[in-house]
């Protein structure tokens, strides 16, 4: 780890759903960055576990909790205890989501409906409440959420996936307004394709098919990377974007546009 790459020498970032392909590219790229992490998984601890200490090994200090972001008290609880351990929080990620199918809005079910929305919107939102006020007390500290390029784009079959973002890009974009004067930045990334994400997982069995029309709709003409996520993930959360608040970055090879 060289010296030049290190921006976050004090307190830890905050990472739920850092086992997934995005949230651990995302906590490797801060660690590397100089920062301690502490994460969370859903129910991949193997995953989550080898990735702390994976950062360990790197020379900084990590930890890997399950918790159920969608439960407001384990939340809490977590973000008390990461706060104990490490002192301030200077980044607060969520880059969490629920695994859901591709479905038109009429194959959806109410039931459907509500837990894909009460999966990723309770939990974005119980993230920030447990950090708001820390974060506020320090006068200092970034939020960054992981969105999808859905969220502008509106393509068919992924209502499931871009209403409960677009409504988390509305919170961001609230604590963005909201907060600036108390020294909090809130920013979002939106993803494009990512074959080896879990995006992949919610296409069923034409994913070969899907794969290469997707390719074929984004301007630059290929899919993104996990890393290429957090390369921008982590600028949003340094103090090099440090005018920068209430924006969504469309890290998408342009597939926004198309």
């Amino acid at each position: 780890m060289s010296t030049t790459e290190q921006a976050f020498t004090k307190g830890v970032a905050i990472v739920t759903g850092g086992s997934g392909v995005i949230g651990s590219a995302i906590a490797r790229k801060l660690a590397a960055m100089g920062s301690n992490v502490a994460l969370t998984y859903h129910s991949n601890a193997t995953a989550a576990q080898a990735l702390a200490d994976e950062i360990k090994k790197a020379g900084r200090d990590a930890t890997a909790s399950k918790v159920d972001v969608v439960d407001a008290g384990a939340m809490q609880a977590f973000v008390d205890e990461a706060a104990l351990r490490f002192g301030a929080i200077h980044s607060v990620v969520y880059a969490s989501g629920p695994r859901i199918m591709l479905k038109f809005v009429n194959q959806v079910d109410p039931a459907e409906w509500a837990q894909a929305v009460d999966a990723d919107v309770k939990g974005c939102f119980n993230l920030v409440a447990a950090t708001l006020p820390k974060l506020r007390a320090q006068k200092s500290g970034s939020y960054l959420a992981v969105l999808t390029a859905a969220v502008d784009r509106s393509p068919p079959r992924d209502i499931l996936s871009a209403a409960p973002k677009a409504a988390i890009q509305m919170l961001v974009r609230s604590v963005a307004l909201e907060e600036g004067r108390n020294g909090l930045r809130a920013n979002c990334i939106a993803p494009g394709f990512i074959p080896d994400g879990i995006g992949i997982s919610m296409i069923g069995s034409d994913a070969k098919e899907f794969s290469e029309r997707m390719v074929k709709a984004i301007p630059m003409k290929r899919a993104g990377t996990a890393d290429e996520m957090a390369e921008a993930a982590c600028f949003l959360l340094s103090s090099k974007a440090g005018y920068i608040t209430g924006s969504t970055l469309h890290v998408a090879g342009g597939l926004q546009l198309a």
